[in-house]
């Protein structure tokens, strides 16, 4: 279901949609196959991912370097490319948030009574072959535990992995062991 603010999102030209990012924020929608076997949430993209519309779009964010490092593709290829070689892997691609109000890009500045979380019930339902969800950070593991772990039924046999963000905000852990946090991903597919 698409809020109607998340249409005029989809209407708003670039420099609209930047201008709309400072007060409401819309993410997008989940990239995944129907044989997904683990999804990787963020919390919500940043102002760079909205400007491209594409996940991970802020050259100094590493998620497209450690994915690439982790399932064996190029991570200088096309977007489209490294989508495609993501969902091959069997990875999906989603943010816990479908909306919020967030000045710039932090996770820290999102309004915590504006947060609208994806529907990951039916999300779930259409692909169950999902047994791992990771966290891009400590913040959409947070959002992910307030907003959408209570809707969800209990009995899951779903395995939880927070990983360390790969935000250039987050510079303060070393790329290595970013990488080798990142590797447990790959355990299970």
């Amino acid at each position: 279901m698409v809020c109607a603010h998340q249409r005029a999102c989809q209407r708003a030209s670039h420099a609209d949609l930047i201008a709309i990012a400072v007060v409401k924020v819309c993410g997008f929608p989940p990239i995944a196959a129907a044989n997904s076997r683990v999804l990787i949430l963020g919390t919500m993209p940043g102002k760079e991912s909205l400007r491209k519309q594409q996940y991970y779009a802020h050259p100094q964010n590493a998620f497209w370097k450690i994915a690439a490092e982790v399932f064996g593709f190029d991570a200088a290829s096309s977007y489209e490319s490294r989508v495609s070689s993501l969902a091959a892997s069997g990875v999906a691609i989603w943010d816990v948030l479908k909306s919020c109000t967030r000045e710039g890009s932090l996770d820290s500045h999102i309004e915590k009574g504006t947060v609208v979380p994806n529907d990951f019930f039916d999300f779930f339902e259409a692909h169950p072959h999902i047994h791992k969800v990771c966290f891009n950070g400590v913040a959409a593991e947070n959002f992910f535990k307030k907003q959408v772990r209570p809707l969800l039924a209990g009995g899951s046999k779903v395995e939880y992995l927070r990983l360390p963000s790969t935000s250039p905000a987050h510079a303060a852990i070393p790329y290595a062991e970013k990488l080798r946090a990142w590797h447990g991903i790959a355990n299970g597919i």
